[in-house]
């Protein structure tokens, strides 16, 4: 037993304030007046917002920047949330995940249009008459561009846990409570930060949208840099679309420095592997919050809490056990449990056909899928073409912690960078040089998609293990041996997920880059998604649901017999074990 000498007035001296607590404690009070702000104009009568435009006055753009990030780290907890629910059901439960992962591919293939048809009129009969209604509407579409991604990646790294750590945990009796804190959200923390980054900055995309709300004949502008965007381009004000993206790189810094690059520090302690890691990434607020001393002594109560609350062994509820159950066979209960999915499936299918039937005929369901096979070769020349530029460059970056720093925040800043501020420069250049737009407006379907793969091969390399780096490096692998046998077997798992997302990214994202406009001139390339966004136009709402189930069939269909049966091979041959 080690007896440790207290001397008169240590603790004291602890809870004496130093430098570094007086900084701290102003980006904490920060924070706090910020979030202050944002519930007291969540609270207020609807009537105070406008209801087709907003002021383009560059002088409100702080205001309007802050009430978007605010909406955007709303929708980031709550995504958070869903992805440890969701992903953990359907990494750990067969049957769950026959359910779950075919819903997660039809969620993501449903354009944010569709969500807000039915969403907006919810949250707003929740709170009628304040702002509240809208900004929950807001947020939720905003979380319908964050989540899915997040829970894709969680479910790959619970799927591909090494067995040797699955069971150490068996061997220690960890309860599931205790087990997905201390096994499953560590392994999972390094691709799962990368992930949250990217969607932090894909929701960008659909802050525009989501920032003009249209309930019947009522439209509601929310003040934020996405109606602010939105304005500027039905203005055709050019200054204002350049404060604007000037506005989006200062927050997109501040983010990354005050949230991102301090979380992607702290989760470099989760690598696994079995030698320390050779450069460990950096941060000027972590170092900072490490090196305060009053504000430790009052948070440690709280953190103490938190690692009791994981160390809960909280045992699964036990159901009672029917006394006429019989010991029947797996493969049974399997296929009773398919046999209602696919009852359940096909009733839904019959009720979406009988709606569609009963306004449109096969011609118009042979035109939507012809449409769709035009945007599938588009979606698939683009993933291709992006996965030979991305991976060897995310694998570059993801190798030098130090240049993945400087990095971090540009990526970010083109990951959010949304794709309709590229519409005027696009439209005019195809114009002018008379291209064809089937071709050439191709490109807008991914500008904002493609960092999905950028982010999770750079997740993926920095979680590589660096005694496997330095195993290939005493066995002199160099060049093309190297990337087969080493670096492209390790970031495969991530790089699947990022494909997918990225796919189901840019099926979402057809709807508003087939067609484009820029003041007089409007071009529209032939496809699924300028169907989709022609039919909304003109308020058909049986071609609507068409064009919706057309595309989530592509979607569901393409993840099945493509990515699935790669995720399957990444989880059998490459994991680390």
């Amino acid at each position: 037993m080690v007896f440790h000498k207290v001397t008169p007035g240590g603790v004291g001296r602890r809870l004496v304030p130093n430098i570094f607590d007086v900084a701290a404690l102003v980006l904490v009070t920060g924070l706090l007046v910020l979030i202050a702000y944002g519930v007291d104009q969540a609270d207020a009568p609807l009537a105070t917002l406008p209801t087709r435009t907003i002021s383009l006055d560059p002088w409100l753009l702080p205001q309007y920047a802050l009430r978007t990030t605010l909406r955007m780290l709303t929708a980031m907890v709550w995504s958070l949330v869903f992805t440890f629910v969701y992903a953990t059901l359907a990494a750990k439960s067969r049957r769950a995940e026959m359910v779950l992962i075919p819903l997660l591919d039809v969620l993501q293939s449903v354009p944010i249009l569709g969500f807000l048809t039915f969403t907006v009129v919810f949250f707003m009969g929740l709170f009628p008459g304040r702002v509240l209604g809208a900004e929950l509407a807001s947020v939720f579409a905003i979380f319908t561009s964050q989540a899915w991604n997040m829970t894709f990646s969680m479910y790959q790294s619970l799927r591909s846990l090494p067995k040797d750590l699955e069971e150490v945990s068996s061997s220690f009796h960890l309860s599931w409570w205790q087990r997905f804190w201390h096994l499953d959200v560590p392994f999972a923390m390094p691709g799962l930060v990368w992930n949250a980054m990217m969607s932090m900055s894909g929701g960008w995309f659909f802050v525009v949208a989501s920032e003009a709300i249209t309930v019947g004949d009522t439209s509601v502008v929310l003040p934020g840099i996405g109606s602010y965007v939105a304005t500027a381009i039905d203005q055709q004000n050019l200054a204002a679309i350049g404060w604007a993206v000037l506005s989006m790189l200062v927050i997109i810094i501040a983010y990354d420095q005050l949230l991102f690059r301090p979380i992607v520090a702290w989760a470099d302690k989760f690598r696994v592997e079995q030698t320390a890691s050779g450069e460990a990434p950096d941060s000027w607020v972590l170092d900072l919050f490490r090196r305060t001393r009053a504000l430790r002594a009052v948070t440690l109560f709280a953190s103490n809490g938190l690692r009791a609350i994981g160390r809960l062994s909280l045992p699964l509820p036990r159901l009672p056990r029917p006394a006429l159950r019989l010991a029947l066979p797996e493969q049974l209960v399997d296929g009773a449990w398919r046999v209602i999915l696919v009852v359940a499936t096909v009733w839904i299918g019959s009720e979406i056909v009988r709606f569609v039937g009963a306004n449109l005929g096969l011609s118009d369901v042979a035109e939507a899928f012809g449409k769709g096979l035009l945007t599938l070769l588009r979606v698939s020349v683009l993933i291709a073409i992006a996965s030979l530029v991305w991976v060897p460059i995310g694998v570059w970056v993801g190798l030098r912690p130090r240049i993945a720093q400087k990095v971090q925040p540009l990526a970010q800043f083109l990951a959010a960078f949304p794709a309709n501020i590229a519409f005027p420069a696009a439209v005019m250049l195809i114009v002018h040089a008379k291209l064809d737009p089937n071709i050439w407006l191709s490109p807008l379907m991914i500008l904002g998609t493609q960092w999905y793969i950028l982010f999770n091969v750079i997740a993926g390399t920095t979680a590589f293990p660096s005694d496997l780096k330095e195993a290939a490096a005493s066995l002199h692998l160099k060049g093309w041996r190297w990337w087969k046998t080493v670096m492209l077997p390790g970031v495969f798992p991530y790089y699947v997920t990022g494909a997918i997302t990225a796919s189901g990214g840019s099926w979402n994202a057809s709807i508003v880059a087939e067609a484009a406009s820029w003041g007089n001139h409007s071009l529209t390339a032939t496809g699924l998604g300028s169907y989709i966004a022609a039919a909304t136009a003109a308020g058909d709402f049986p071609r609507v649901v068409l064009g919706i189930a057309v595309m989530s069939i592509f979607v569901t269909l393409t993840n099945r017999l493509v990515w699935r049966p790669l995720y399957g091979f990444a989880e059998r041959r490459l994991r680390i074990s």
